[in-house]
């Protein structure tokens, strides 16, 4: 019955918006019928449909640079030096905000086009995100490049070469995408040379320069940009980059200034806290992904964003967690993991099953928990939300044993490694292969862990060595932060090892103080004391380690050698940067009439969940095909305390209209201004049109979840799973947002 009545009500519906097109004169602006599928979408195609859809305002605190352009409006170019400057700080998304609203201003400037066609992906044509957009946005520019100067057509043709068309055998494309790269690169240096003046130029070929030829090459270059112009915010990003690794000393005097020319960009705080890990500063590196923590949670706040739409949040937020336990700040460290494991989801982009926020947020409660010998913890269902995929199988018979292993269960340990073994023929899959480097460093370090428990140690040992090597190539291989807890030679017992590799390693230096009192080298192990006590003088109290070390009874003070000064993590003030962790923000202002011409607000449905969408209208086929899918879960969302609200342009009258026909359970709101839609972000400032928008507001009055774009969500069944879990989360001390004690200034 249930079927026979929805298709009944489908061919209704059908019929009265037949009717109504033909009934009422449409107003002007208004699709004609065989565009209403394309209601929300962006007029001027695909690549337009992603991405910000509000205007920019102007962003202090990014730096600053000028790249002359060619436009009819003088306004542009402060927009497009705008978004050019926020390129250099990786902040692509409102970068290409910047450009949208140059398009707005000039809808015909070439170079606004060539400005999105670099935000739309990161990386090189090889990469797949980003690519048909770039592509798209490129071949708009090149249309225009007989109106600019000589200068710009030679950037736009630089970009056209590197979007061009790949042949479709996947052979032939990797063939052709790096014959693209060096030709794009060849082009971006013929520009540098014919315009010897140009630093953006400079700059430009320096950031496409990385990791593709020498560093000292790079350093030349990005050196006579800073001569030019001393606080080029790209010019130090980059340095930073292109010595992000074993001679990260050389990066130190960027590192310093970075953060201060762009004090509003969450990168630029960041980046400089790679550098500081490399050598061993780790109450700067601490400083650092603090600051870009907060200067990201406030910019979420002030826009409206989610975790799942800034992906260097979560990216800050697990390296700081690193760094807190470096510091041996483990309950810090560990509260940071649950923060991003309890942080909405979204199945495009937060997709718990990829690399995400999600788990990222795994990885950093593994990594800490394994370090800091949580074995109890591990073990515990409640800790983990583990998935039924062959990713979270792997880790978590790993964890498992482990942790069996740390409490002297060997027989448990031996069957978890067994699970653990029997998931190769999965790993060696082709969707699967991204695990197998970690994979065979986990059944390396298990297989040697259980033969040293049965006393076979010379096996141990060698198998153990392997593991640590291959445990080496990950970290090397771009694994940063280190998503493997433990630096396997510390396992080993080669402590030195370990601080050749990770500078100031507080677990390697706790081991050196014990190995050279043993050998009797009391100066050595006093020496590796004083540093630890000097890495480890904001720890957690009671850290075994630590007392470990200090029961030797040796004579030493806490000092610190680094390459550089260092302030001290925990008395530093960061409040004024922002919060240090993300909370659902406030819900705009709800003011909207029913069908019956009832006032409606949020603030009537105070102490229940609000699924709120934001629909198009009777024009919109999607928009109706999106509430039926409502309406057949209205008990679902009604036992899980939610009530469903649905606003349009159309008024109350023909709302109610539409009731009569309609056996929509739940109410029709009347936005015709269209205030809502903008206050909400369902209003696209470009292209002045209303948006599609699902919004999911808790019982508190703040938005957990949000969508926006020129589809309707219809993923209904994944909504109802995040209220669920929304549900249980509410009260906790997370989702209040008092799941860590300020870190930095208590």
């Amino acid at each position: 019955m249930n079927v026979i009545k929805t298709v009944v009500l489908s061919v209704l519906l059908f019929l009265f918006t037949a009717v109504n097109f033909k009934a009422q004169s449409r107003p002007t602006g208004k699709p004609a019928p065989q565009d209403f599928f394309r209601l929300g979408h962006s007029a001027h195609g695909d690549a337009f449909d992603e991405g910000p859809r509000e205007k920019p305002w102007i962003m202090e605190g990014i730096g600053k640079t000028h790249f002359p352009i060619t436009t009819s409006n003088p306004e542009v170019q402060i927009w497009f030096d705008q978004g050019h400057t926020l390129l250099h700080n990786f902040w692509y998304y409102e970068a290409e905000r910047a450009f949208r609203w140059c398009l707005k201003l000039d809808p015909e400037c070439a170079m606004a086009y060539w400005g999105l066609a670099r935000v739309t992906t990161f990386g090189k044509p090889s990469a797949a995100a980003g690519n048909e957009r770039s592509a798209a946005f490129i071949k708009e520019a090149a249309k225009r490049k007989d109106k600019v100067t000589e200068r710009e057509r030679l950037y736009i043709e630089a970009w056209e070469e590197l979007w061009k068309d790949e042949p479709k055998d996947q052979a032939g494309a990797q063939d052709s995408s790096k014959k693209k790269e060096d030709k794009f690169r060849l082009l971006l240096e013929r520009i540098c040379l014919k315009y010897p003046q140009d630093i953006e130029a400079k700059a430009l070929f320096a950031l496409e320069s990385l990791w593709q030829s020498s560093r000292y090459g790079n350093e030349l270059i990005l050196q006579q940009v800073l001569a030019a112009d001393p606080r080029h915010p790209g010019a130090h990003h980059y340095r930073i980059h292109n010595w992000d690794g074993p001679d990260a000393e050389y990066a130190l005097d960027s590192s310093a200034l970075y953060g201060q020319i762009a004090p509003q960009v969450g990168h630029a705080q960041h980046m400089p806290g790679h550098i500081y890990s490399k050598v061993g500063m780790w109450e700067e590196a601490a400083i650092s992904m603090d600051s870009a923590l907060r200067v990201e949670a406030r910019y979420m706040q002030q826009r409206m964003i989610l975790p799942f739409n800034d992906w260097n949040y979560a990216h800050n937020r697990n390296y700081l967690s690193y760094i807190q336990e470096q510091l041996g700040m483990a309950e810090a460290a560990l509260a940071g993991a649950q923060m991003l494991i309890a942080a909405p989801l979204d199945p495009k982009y937060d997709d718990p099953e990829k690399y995400g926020t999600h788990w990222q947020g795994m990885i950093a409660l593994m990594r800490g928990l394994i370090k800091f010998e949580r074995w109890q913890q591990i073990l515990d269902p409640k800790t983990f939300p583990w998935r039924d995929l062959v990713r979270d199988k792997m880790y978590r018979s790993y964890c498992e044993t482990m942790a069996n292993l740390g409490l002297g269960n060997v027989d448990k340990a031996a069957k978890s490694y067994v699970a653990h073994a029997d998931l190769k023929k999965e790993i060696e899959k082709p969707d699967n292969n991204w695990l197998e480097k970690t994979y065979v460093v986990q059944s390396l370090e298990m297989q040697a862990l259980l033969a040293l428990t049965k006393g076979e140690v010379l096996s141990g040992l060698g198998v153990l060595a392997d593991a640590a090597k291959r445990e080496l190539e990950l970290r090397e291989g771009g694994d940063d932060p280190p998503a493997y807890a433990n630096s396997l030679y510390n396992t080993l017992g080669a402590f030195e090892k370990t601080l050749s590799l990770v500078r100031n390693d507080a677990f390697a230096l706790s081991g050196l103080v014990e190995a050279y009192v043993v050998q009797g080298q009391n100066e050595k192990a006093r020496d590796a004391l004083s540093r630890l006590l000097f890495v480890w003088s904001n720890a957690d109290p009671g850290l075994r380690w630590l007392e470990r070390a200090k029961s030797f009874g040796l004579d030493a003070k806490p000092y610190d050698h680094p390459p550089a000064p260092q302030r001290s993590y925990k008395k530093i003030t960061l409040e004024k940067l922002g919060p240090n962790l993300w909370q659902p923000y406030e819900a705009p202002r709800l003011e909207a009439f029913d069908s019956a011409g009832n006032r409606v607000t949020l603030e009537q449905y105070r102490g229940k969940n609000v699924l709120l969408i934001f629909y198009l209208g009777e024009e919109c086929p999607h928009c109706l095909q999106q509430l039926l899918e409502v309406g057949k879960r209205k008990s679902d969302f009604s036992r899980l305390d939610t009530e469903v609200l649905a606003i349009s342009r159309n008024s109350p009258k023909e709302n109610a209209a539409s009731l009569k026909v309609r056996e929509l359970p739940f109410r029709l709101l009347s936005d015709i201004q269209s205030e809502n839609a903008r206050r909400f972000k369902s209003y696209d400032d470009f292209e002045e049109m209303e948006l599609h928008s699902t919004l999911l507001i808790d019982k508190r009055g703040k938005v957990h979840w949000a969508r926006n774009g020129g589809e309707p969500f219809k993923e209904f069944d994944f909504l109802l799973k995040e209220i669920q879990r929304l549900n249980l989360m509410a009260g906790t001390e997370i989702t209040r947002g008092e799941g860590a004690k300020p870190l930095a200034s208590r």
